[in-house]
C-alpha cells in the first residue's frame, strides 16, 4: 500500500516562508496555494508540505498550537543525494534565515545536518548510503 504524505505546519508569514523555500529550491503547486496556505512539492505524487497562516491551521485543530520556536512539535527529515546535496541545502537556509539546527553528524554510511525554518520548524538532511549501511540500524 503506498501513500502521499501531506505535512501540516503553521507559519507567520506565508510570503515570508514561501519565499524562504524557493530559496532552497522547492516549488509550490499553484492549485492548492492562496493567501492562507502553500502546498510546497518535496516529492512530486509523494510528499508536500502544506504552510499554513497559524490562524488558518488553527480551524484543524482542537489543542494548543505549538510555537516552534520554543518547543519540538515535529523533526522533518529529507534525503539528499549527496553530502554535497546535504550541505548545499543547509547553507541555503542560513542564507535565506534560517539557522542551523546542529552541527553536521557523520555516522560512516549516513550524513546529517539541519536546519530551522523562519518559524522555528526543524529540518533534518540528510545522505544515507545503503550499500554502507549495517544490517540491523
Amino acid at each position: 500500500m503506498s501513500h502521499q504524505i501531506f505535512v501540516n505546519l503553521a507559519v507567520k508569514d506565508l510570503n515570508k516562508t514561501k519565499a524562504f523555500f524557493s530559496s532552497l529550491g522547492f516549488s509550490f503547486n499553484p492549485q492548492f496555494t492562496n493567501e492562507q496556505g502553500a502546498c510546497m512539492v518535496i516529492s512530486e505524487g509523494h510528499s508536500y508540505a502544506m504552510l499554513l497562516v497559524e490562524d488558518f491551521f488553527k480551524t484543524f485543530i482542537k489543542k494548543t498550537l505549538a510555537d516552534a520556536t520554543k518547543s519540538t512539535e515535529v523533526l522533518i527529515c529529507l534525503s539528499c543525494d549527496s553530502r554535497a546535496q546535504v550541505d548545499e541545502m543547509v547553507a541555503k537556509a542560513i542564507a535565506a534565515g534560517g539557522k542551523a539546527s546542529k552541527e553536521a553528524k557523520d555516522h560512516g554510511f549516513m550524513y546529517e545536518h539541519g536546519f530551522e525554518d523562519l518559524d522555528g520548524h526543524l529540518w533534518e538532511v540528510m545522505h544515507m548510503d545503503m550499500s554502507a549501511a549495517p544490517a540491523q540500524f
